[in-house]
């Protein structure tokens, strides 16, 4: 873990610089280990960059990370582990490294994110606390991703919480602290039941930039991700944007127009980005996750038979399947599988369905 965590702390190497360099020399071990003037051949590294990367301190530096790592059971996630959360993992600008603390389980079969205001207000909460406890009665594994913050953060984790759910906080600062620190007893509660999550070694503070982009993550990590009350401007609005962008599904509640807490809702629904739902049960219908009542084939074609392509196998098997599950069970990428569908479909083979879902026509 100290060459991994070296390599995010290199002055001047972000995450682009960084998967060109593993894709170069295979470990982050072998970066260090490498001499400096092949490094400096790496196409936009260079000599500047190439001498970052040889300076003693950054190992000095990722070494006393890895000590406050350990003494405090703080756990790392590098995004060639296994353990790292695959859905999050296929976005471009996926962390390196993760830091998380707790029983956190970040590749589950079903996983939202719910995001809104700080400025809840008791629509929101009621909403929020109906809502995530309709989930948790159609799908008791269900993980909830938030941010910690005041407002529907807060609200989520608690009635996440409430309903034994596994509950995820992705945090804009280092695990050395809890930011607000009038959260800090919920976050404690939470190590128990999901946890902690940040790209941002100890010593970082909750700067504003840092919650700008810490919303990827809370974008990336879920199947879908709810906005429940939001102004007009907002992080959740950047949230749900870069959720769009990612091809992920997103969803709000509106609310009155006169109101100025559901001006961003009633905004990303009418541009298109998000569903309207008002809901669980609107929320689950939109997904296709419903239970569907098992059909047996009576007969099959030849070609069922004959056919040994294992995407249009694994589906048929499965009577319908979520791309991320295809993605698992084929170990390949999803951008891999997303061009394979794309052909089948062409071909008549398979039919998309909402929520990212496809089964054999």
């Amino acid at each position: 873990m100290l060459y991994q965590i070296a390599l995010t702390m290199i002055y001047g190497v972000g995450s682009v610089h960084s998967r060109q360099l593993l894709e170069y020399f295979g470990t982050a071990e072998a970066i260090f280990s490498e001499k400096e003037r092949l490094l400096e051949k790496v196409p936009g590294i260079g000599a500047k960059t190439a001498a970052e990367i040889k300076n003693p301190a950054v190992l000095t530096q990722a070494e006393s990370e890895l000590a406050f790592m350990e003494k405090n059971q703080i756990s790392g996630l590098f995004i060639t582990d296994n353990a790292y959360p695959y859905r999050l993992r296929e976005c471009v600008d996926a962390p390196l490294l993760l830091y998380s603390k707790g029983n956190i389980d970040l590749n589950k079969t079903r996983t939202v994110s719910i995001v809104g205001t700080r400025n809840a207000t008791s629509y929101g909460r009621d909403m929020t606390e109906q809502f995530v406890s309709d989930l948790c009665a159609a799908f008791p594994d269900i993980q909830i991703i938030s941010g910690l913050a005041f407002g529907i953060d807060i609200f989520s984790h608690k009635a996440a919480l409430k309903n034994n759910l596994s509950t995820v906080a992705v945090l804009a600062h280092g695990l050395d602290r809890i930011y607000p620190g009038v959260h800090r007893s919920v976050a404690i509660e939470m190590l128990q039941q999901g946890g902690l999550l940040t790209d941002y070694p100890s010593g970082t503070n909750p700067d504003r930039q840092n919650f700008v982009k810490r919303n990827r993550i809370v974008a990336g990590l879920a199947d879908a991700t709810i906005v429940i009350e939001s102004a007009e401007k907002g992080g959740s609005l950047i949230t749900a944007d870069i959720a769009f962008s990612y091809s992920r599904d997103v969803f709000a509640f509106p609310g009155k127009t006169s109101d100025p807490q559901s001006r961003g809702c009633n905004k990303l629904i009418k541009l298109n980005k998000a569903g309207l739902i008002t809901s669980a049960a609107d929320f689950i219908s939109a997904m296709n996750w419903e239970e569907k009542p098992k059909v047996i084939q009576a007969e099959l074609s030849f070609t069922d038979i004959d056919d040994d392509n294992p995407v249009t196998s694994l589906i048929r098997q499965k009577k319908e399947m979520h791309i991320n599950d295809l993605a698992i069970e084929l170990e390949v990428t999803i951008s891999e599988l997303s061009v394979l569908l794309f052909e089948l479909e062409m071909e008549g083979k398979v039919k998309a369905l909402p929520g990212g879902r496809y089964r054999i026509p």
